[in-house]
């Protein structure tokens, strides 16, 4: 796709066709495409100053800083900015090893945390396979909370839950408590199928953490800044983590710049100590100043409740769709990250496309994904998932077009379903 322009929720290519978005490209143009106020700031900080080292002060800086501390829950104050996620969680893994003694990190199967060699190997995504034995030693991964295909077969997403949390005590016992430094999480599950956490895991994972002095960091770069429908995934479960990786919907993709923030306590352990962390482009005034400005639209805009209120009408739209495509087994969705999962029978599950699934297994997928594109829109179709997560600026208009275009595409998978 030859793009030569955006504005709100669609892409137009140089040929004048016309894409919807309905994954906010990687998940991060949260604000929609063309806002001019984020240029506009971007242009008033160029005219300002363009970069000055880290060791510098900026306004831009300071009140991006402040900003965050004010959203953010509990004490997570201080932020370290970095060029993107995967710098984040890079930096996050190195300061709690460093913060704890300790070089164990437990991470989830199902799981994505950026492409770097840290963060590859934190993620479980089959993505990672080809370093595998290159990979950051002392990374531990857990079984998901995956109700709809539950490892121990339970009855219910709590009891999943609570069988995945004991899961991951009864390794940390295994793996030595002493040796952990921190269990990573994202917000809310994302390319990995959009899995919803059960009610009270994450303060059950909490619990665990704060029994065994292991840090809990909150992997937000693709649930953050609204896109769950609260300004932060983990919003929703009454948890404060000890540290958040930030990114994608900080500048909406306007520029890039990524965050890792932690509590006070954290950062004061750091007063007399030296602290190994350092980007030549950390908190570049530029980025800073269009973080601020898409920052205030989302609140000018009312996008956060919108990403909330256009969620649940996906929900209500996504009730009909599966009484009229029986290849729809599941949909999970928070706010405006959903995932649709398709089998080809809905009582044993069976996939259209199976997980990780080599290319001569791909056609349905692929047949999909054409669809998608030849009528008109840019979205995910990963395996058996087709991903719902457009901009949170969109209406019900416009929702109601990317579900037809989506509809359609489905068509093709409910040929596979077993008659």
């Amino acid at each position: 796709m030859n793009i030569e322009r955006g504005e709100g929720v669609y892409v137009f290519d140089r040929d004048g066709k016309k894409y919807i978005d309905f994954s906010s490209q990687l998940i991060c143009v949260n604000i929609g495409h063309g806002n001019k106020k984020v240029q506009e700031a971007v242009s008033r900080q160029m005219d300002e100053v363009s970069y000055v080292f880290p060791g510098m002060i900026t306004k831009a800086r300071g009140e991006l800083g402040a900003k965050l501390a004010e959203i953010t829950p509990g004490s997570l104050n201080r932020t370290f900015f970095t060029l993107g996620g995967a710098e984040a969680i890079e930096n996050a893994i190195k300061l709690a090893r460093v913060y704890t003694g300790r070089a164990k990190v437990i991470t989830q199967y199902r799981s994505y945390h950026g492409a770097t060699y840290a963060a590859i190997s934190a993620g479980g995504d089959p993505r990672k396979h080809a370093v595998d034995s290159q990979s950051m030693p002392n990374i531990i991964h857990v079984e998901n909370p995956y109700f709809y295909r539950c490892p121990w077969g339970t009855s219910s997403p709590e009891e999943c839950g609570e069988m995945c949390a004991d899961n991951m005590e009864r390794v940390i016992i295994y793996e030595n408590p002493d040796s952990i430094a921190a269990i990573i999480l994202e917000g809310e599950s994302g390319s990995s199928g959009c899995i919803k956490y059960p009610p009270g895991y994450w303060k059950r994972i909490r619990e665990i953490a704060d029994k065994y002095g292991i840090l809990l960091i909150d992997d937000e770069v693709m649930s953050g800044f609204g896109r769950t429908g609260k300004w932060f995934g983990i919003d929703h479960h009454d948890v404060v983590p000890d540290m958040m990786c930030v990114a994608k919907g900080l500048t909406s993709g306007y520029l890039p710049l990524g965050g890792l923030i932690v509590k006070e306590e954290i950062a004061k352990h750091f007063d007399d100590k030296p602290l190994p962390l350092g980007l030549t482009y950390s908190a570049h005034p530029v980025s800073c100043a269009a973080a601020i400005a898409n920052l205030e639209v989302y609140e000018e805009n009312n996008l956060i409740n919108n990403a909330a209120d256009m969620g649940v009408y996906i929900e209500e739209r996504m009730k009909k769709m599966m009484e009229d495509h029986p290849s729809i087994g599941d949909f999970r969705n928070t706010g405006l990250l959903g995932c649709i999962e398709l089998v080809k029978n809905r009582e044993t599950k069976e996939p259209v496309t199976p997980w990780n699934a080599k290319p001569a297994d791909m056609e349905v997928s692929n047949k999909m994904a054409a669809k998608i594109r030849e009528l008109g829109m840019f979205t995910f179709v990963r395996w058996n998932w087709i991903f719902i997560a457009p901009p949170l600026c969109i209406n019900k208009e416009e929702v109601d077009e990317g579900l037809e275009i989506i509809s359609q595409a489905i068509d093709i998978a409910d040929l596979s379903v077993d008659t």
